[in-house]
């Protein structure tokens, strides 16, 4: 590829790929295959901080050490530009976190090595992560971690407000019942983020959601999702749900730890910036309440990608391999706070963190992300229209979603 063309392509594919480029960046499935003894391998991170990345150093180093290769770690300053760049030239890193909203971009612009099904204990993986990492009936990359979401509740204001944990909301009902309790003058019952990360929940527990079960069509324009959004919508206009622009915050675990939100909606992420940023703030998580068609929460996750055009891909498996081992990742969990995405890990790490059984319960039932090749910018739009929700209608909210993920799913053949 020609300097001035790998540039374009960088340029109009690099940051999140939100178009769908599927420029033929690792068309080459026969790359020459480095067979030495020894080889060097470089990965390419985004890391969250230095617990993360030298968690991920010390595994690379030990398995290194193991097989007398050599690895690099390379903590990206922007992931998505670097690696789209990496990808675009033809000397990506062998091995590289890829988040489950770009996967299908670069898996439909052939960037990525499947190797998903190379895996021993594949099926130790939940369903619905296999899924978020697969495309086109392949099972390409193994996920490094998971998050769920659960309600997080300030344990001070809920006893202040004269509440049990026999109040723990169990249907919507509930939820709004405690919320209206929870509300003061400089303290807001609920905050949640005004995007489908956070409000998708809804969706699945009044029985709806974006697609079908195998993405192949969309299913946005639902009398459930409608109910979903017409409830939200209900809490808003009440004055006892608010977004983080409202009270001042950057997002909901702002909002609960500067304790402007006696609750939120977020994943086991907000576990490690509630002890970094607010460790003097009492809280407890509980799942999601159900809805009128049971529980409902979403599953977050990256995965492990490794490039198509590696001439080390036997050696990266092996890596990726030790880095999803059930001991490996209770290891990463205890170092930088990521929850295990293996199933038999799970177990593990809900006995050390006992305070995080919601998120670990919820990944049972979790609904995975929409992955579908361009689908980022009609997700954007979304976005766009729920934080304008309480001025709006939820069925032309819904109705434009339609539209706009049939229009992609079209395009996509």
């Amino acid at each position: 590829m020609k300097k001035n063309r790998a540039a374009t392509a960088a340029a109009v594919c690099g940051a999140l790929l939100i178009a769908g480029c599927s420029s033929d960046f690792g068309s080459d499935g026969d790359a020459e295959q480095d067979s030495s003894g020894k080889q060097k391998l470089t990965v390419m991170i985004g890391s969250s901080g230095d617990a993360e990345t030298n968690a991920v150093k010390a595994a690379a180093a030990a398995w290194a050490k193991k097989t007398g290769n050599t690895v690099t770690v390379v903590p990206a300053q922007n992931l998505d530009q670097q690696l789209g760049q990496a990808l675009a030239g033809g000397k990506p890193p062998d091995v590289f976190y890829v988040g489950s909203s770009v996967f299908a971009n670069y898996a439909k612009g052939n960037s990525l090595y499947a190797y998903g099904d190379k895996l021993s204990d594949k099926e130790d993986f939940s369903a619905t992560l296999r899924n978020s990492f697969s495309y086109e009936d392949k099972f390409v990359c193994a996920p490094k971690d998971s998050s769920t979401l659960g309600l997080a509740i300030n344990t001070k204001m809920w006893k202040a407000a004269g509440l049990t944990e026999a109040d723990h909301p169990k249907t919507w009902d509930d939820l709004t019942k405690v919320a209206k309790k929870l509300t003061g003058d400089k303290v807001s019952g609920l905050v949640v983020n005004s995007s489908y990360n956070q409000l998708g929940p809804f969706l699945k527990q009044a029985g709806g959601w974006i697609t079908n079960a195998d993405q192949t069509e969309i299913t946005a324009d639902s009398p459930e999702n409608v109910e979903a959004l017409t409830y939200v919508k209900k809490l808003l206009d009440d004055g006892v749900l608010t977004y983080p622009k409202q009270v001042d915050a950057g997002w909901g675990g702002e909002a609960f730890g500067a304790q402007k939100a006696a609750m939120t909606i977020e994943g086991n992420w907000l576990t490690g910036a509630m002890t970094n940023d607010y460790p003097d703030v009492d809280y407890q998580v509980v799942p999601l309440p159900e809805g009128p068609s049971g529980q409902g929460t979403l599953s977050f996750s990256t995965c492990w990608g490794i490039a198509s055009k590696s001439a080390h891909r036997d050696a990266a498996v092996s890596l990726v391999e030790s880095f999803t081992t059930a001991e490996q990742q209770v290891e990463f969990a205890d170092a930088y706070g990521v929850m295990p995405s293996r199933t038999s890990a799970l177990a593990t790490y809900e006995k050390q963190h006992p305070q995080d059984k919601a998120f670990v319960d919820g990944s049972a039932y979790a609904q995975g992300p929409v992955t579908l090749p361009g689908f980022t910018k009609v997700l954007d739009q979304f976005d766009t229209d729920l934080a304008g929700l309480a001025k709006a209608d939820p069925k032309k909210i819904l109705g434009d979603l339609q539209t706009n993920g049939e229009q992609v799913l079209k395009s996509n053949g």
